[in-house]
């Protein structure tokens, strides 16, 4: 029987005991720390291979043997890893094909992490037998309950075999040389190819302006690095295939498209390090909550945070400490928006090397009584006190498509802007503004359905693919209310331009046509004045907008805005277009927050949305949901340093991390985080 994750939430580290084999006092040390800190799941083996293999063939299990009975005796789980991140010293030296190439098509050296070659058959073969290898001996222990695949994988390889990888990965997708040298536009500076020798990948002193051959490059990343993991993931369920597998993905990563992953992994699971009070702290909380989001959407059930800091970083520019509260609300943060488990990199901090000022639970003194460490147990006591959420889930009625490779094309683009078209930025406001009013918010690739949403929303939807634009056209036309922005419709999935009216084959949906659009400078700014009132009447008077402005020809949509200024005064930057049984917003530029706040008011409104609280949270809070059929869980987070009056929940919410009448208006504490419950049975 596969072993499953709802019965509690998770709470642990990263653990690396082989850094401390010379004192075995150490282990004894931390298996106290851990239960003291209410920690119930390690992830060891990460950066095991030359422990666990110090010569080719020859193999030390006893270290690992004792480490894992010694954690599963004190009700400790663990989450084993395939060491494939970092290699040991004698593969590399022995057999150098294993090593990258990078895109000069120079070798690297020995070092580093991930510095190794998916598609060299050596490192597969080697890989495979240490995978093998921790199968077989462990994957029948109790205490594992999770193959954690490698870590963080990422970066690409040059190398001849992977040129000839990349080829075929190409015959496979064209067939034909006339069919690429069509979809590429290779006749362009006289670039049409005459043999597939001929073609390699991207170089920044070779070709790197052919736009379908980057886009094509980076899915061939995405396929190598999933068939790698394919092939790590068979070796270690050849013992026991119940035992479920994730690999921890990065924040915002863009060298792998993350959707393409959800068939492979059991699980999704991700590393989260935001620069708290680098700048307004809801600022970076919408960011990581979206990331949040995205992670849970990918297979639409419960993540895992896989890594994340109880203090501060040691890579990022500034290692700022969070201020007291942050920890256990950012933690918490996590939990709200679907992770079933709060893991550190890591439990104790490094000696040496690049990363011995990273945080950890445990310091170089090894003190319980540090501020850190209480913060950590303080939570471990909250994630106990709550362990029936790992039981619920996130229900949302309102989608936004966020597509890697249409951000991979839309940044590869040159033009209208060449100094950040802002993509990720565009997704943000809306998401920002949804949830702002406590909805639950899904993300889809255009790979995904999007049936059974009341919104869907499509910013930038530059790129069309996978026959997307279908979609969305049934999805309006079976009642269903889609959102789009400026730069839609522009390129088919080689990023080779449409002929004919923008927004390709959704004009009639959209109700306009966008004949061009205009790249503002950074100084410059546009209005947009409302002459048409929604339903809600919440959106009025005008607007700011910038970076680009989209000029629109009506063709059947209403105009709901303006521009102002320019010679484009007058034009509309807002409509409305009834199609089928459902309707198409489409914004013509990127606006000011306000607009999209008002916006989605009136939209939530109209669409009859239900928000978990009807209450306006003050600047800087805001709630999230996560229910079963049985019970709704309210997240309410103030991520700012002031305590904030919050007004009444209603009288069927009552307070579970505190004592507090939620039917009367209250006051959250600086960077609290309020849990709320109310029965969902009648």
């Amino acid at each position: 029987m596969k072993r499953q994750f709802g019965e509690r939430l998770l709470h642990g580290a990263d653990y690396n005991p082989e850094q401390w084999l010379h004192d075995p006092e150490v282990l004894k040390q931390d298996v106290q720390l851990m239960k003291q800190a209410g920690c119930n799941v390690m992830s060891i083996g990460i950066f095991s291979w030359a422990a666990l293999e110090p010569e080719e063939g020859r193999y030390q299990w006893e270290w690992m043997d004792q480490v894992i009975q010694t954690l599963h005796e004190h009700d400790i789980s663990i989450f084993l890893a395939t060491p494939s991140g970092a290699r040991p010293a004698w593969l590399a030296e022995k057999y150098p094909e294993v090593m990258r190439v990078a895109s000069n098509r120079q070798r690297n050296l020995y070092g580093a992490r991930h510095n190794h070659c998916y598609t060299s058959p050596i490192y597969r073969e080697k890989i495979g037998q240490m995978n093998q290898q921790l199968a077989a001996r462990y994957a029948k222990h109790p205490a594992v309950r999770l193959w954690h695949i490698s870590n963080e994988y990422g970066g690409e390889c040059h190398c001849d075999l992977c040129q000839e990888a990349f080829r075929s990965w190409l015959q496979r997708k064209y067939v034909t040389l006339d069919h690429l040298n069509e979809q590429w536009w290779t006749t362009f500076w006289s670039h049409t190819y005459t043999d597939w020798s001929q073609i390699e990948s991207p170089a920044p002193h070779g070709e790197n302006a052919t736009h379908g051959m980057n886009l094509d490059w980076k899915r061939f990343v995405t396929d190598q690095t999933l068939d790698f993991m394919q092939h790590e993931i068979a070796a270690v369920k050849s013992s026991n295939p119940d035992i479920p597998v994730t690999t921890n993905f990065m924040y915002y990563f863009d060298g792998l498209n993350y959707f393409k992953f959800k068939d492979a992994v059991d699980i999704v699971s991700w590393d989260n390090y935001p620069t708290w009070h680098k700048r307004a702290d809801l600022d970076i909380a919408i960011d990581t909550a979206m990331y949040h989001d995205m992670m849970r959407s990918i297979k639409r059930q419960p993540f895992l945070l896989m890594e994340s800091s109880p203090s501060s970083t040691n890579w990022q520019s500034v290692s700022k400490l969070k201020k007291p509260g942050m920890h256990v609300l950012s933690s918490m943060q996590a939990v709200a928006h679907g992770s079933n488990s709060v893991q550190y990199f890591q439990w104790r901090k490094s000696r040496g090397s690049s990363e011995k000022f990273h945080g950890a639970v445990v310091s170089h003194d090894g003190s319980p009584n540090t501020r850190v460490f209480q913060e950590v147990t303080e939570l471990g006591r909250l994630l106990h006190q709550l362990s029936d959420v790992a039981d619920t889930g996130r229900d949302a009625q309102v989608a936004i498509v966020y597509d890697w490779e249409n951000k991979w094309a839309i940044e590869d683009s040159q033009g209208p802007r060449n100094i950040g078209m802002g993509y990720k930025e565009e997704v943000q406001s809306h998401y920002r503004a949804l949830v702002k009013q406590g909805l639950t918010v899904d993300f889809v690739d255009m790979e995904c359905e999007i049936d059974g949403y009341k919104l869907v929303i499509a910013p930038m939807l530059y790129m069309q693919r996978a026959g997307f634009e279908q979609k969305l056209r049934s999805f309006v036309e079976q009642g269903g209310t889609l959102v789009m922005t400026y730069w839609s419709g522009i390129v088919n999935e080689n990023d080779l331009v449409h002929l004919g009216d923008a927004p390709h084959q959704l004009t009639d949906v959209a109700g306009i046509v966008s004949e061009e659009i205009d790249g503002l400078y950074d100084h410059e700014h546009n209005r947009g004045r409302v002459i048409h009132h929604l339903e809600g009447q919440t959106l009025t008077g005008e607007y700011c907008c910038h970076k680009l402005c989209d000029q629109l020809h009506l063709h059947g949509a209403e105009a709901l805005m303006v521009y102002t200024d320019d010679f484009y005064a007058g034009r509309p930057v807002l409509t409305r277009n009834n199609f089928g049984q459902g309707q198409t917003y489409y914004i013509g530029s990127q606006f000011e927050p306000s607009f999209y706040d008002d916006l989605y008011k009136d939209l939530i409104r109209q669409l009859h949305i239900q928000r978990p609280v009807e209450a306006e949270m003050p600047q800087g809070v805001y709630v999230t949901t996560r229910s079963n059929a049985k019970v709704e869980y309210l997240f309410v987070q103030n991520f700012t340093a002031e305590a904030q009056a919050i007004p009444a929940l209603g009288a069927e919410w009552s307070a579970v991390t505190r004592d507090v009448d939620l039917s009367r208006d209250w006051t959250a504490a600086s960077f609290e985080v309020l849990v709320a419950k109310r029965s969902l049975i009648i």
